[in-house]
């Protein structure tokens, strides 16, 4: 069941006229604990969030939601918790409306195209309205280590949290 939830995006990849109760907003959750998946400020157990299209998906074929320039939001909200983590769902309640005044986004795009996000990210299903099948995949790319906010040459996605915590 774990492996599937965090390969699995969409429940229901092809056109279907009912809500797929599984397309709220959130931020990818990053790692284990056993009994769900957590997130925290370094980004433990995620470097990127990345989208891998497998089919082309236009505007009716759900495309992921994005709301543009939310990683920013995010590092404020987890910095309370330092290195210690926060439960998935409990966050995305704190998430969704600290995000709420950003411009949405969709991935479309053609059969093999790659989204590279940073992972703090939020983003949601939504309904498939087209006509054609949608395939895609959310694989976890997994960190070498967890983000170091204090060096001097950080990466693009360290730059970014600290920004979001006014640190750059």
């Amino acid at each position: 069941m774990a492996a599937s939830r965090r390969t699995r995006h969409l429940p229901d990849p092809v056109p279907h006229p009912d809500d797929p109760g599984d397309d709220g907003w959130h931020v990818e959750g990053s790692f284990p604990d056993g009994a769900g998946y957590r997130l925290n400020l370094r980004s433990r157990g995620r470097a990127l969030l990345m989208l891998f299209l497998f089919s082309d998906i236009g505007p009716h074929d759900a495309p992921t939601r994005i709301r543009a320039g939310s990683h920013l939001d995010i590092p404020p909200l987890l910095a309370p918790s330092g290195d210690d983590s926060v439960e998935f769902f409990e966050f995305a309640r704190r998430a969704v409306p600290a995000t709420a005044n950003r411009p949405v986004a969709t991935a479309t795009g053609a059969a093999g195209d790659v989204y590279l996000y940073h992972p703090f990210l939020v983003h949601a299903a939504q309904r498939h309205r087209g006509h054609q099948p949608k395939f895609m995949a959310q694989p976890p790319l997994e960190p070498v280590g967890e983000l170091e906010l204090e060096r001097p040459d950080p990466s693009p996605v360290e730059r970014a949290v600290c920004r979001g915590l006014d640190m750059a």
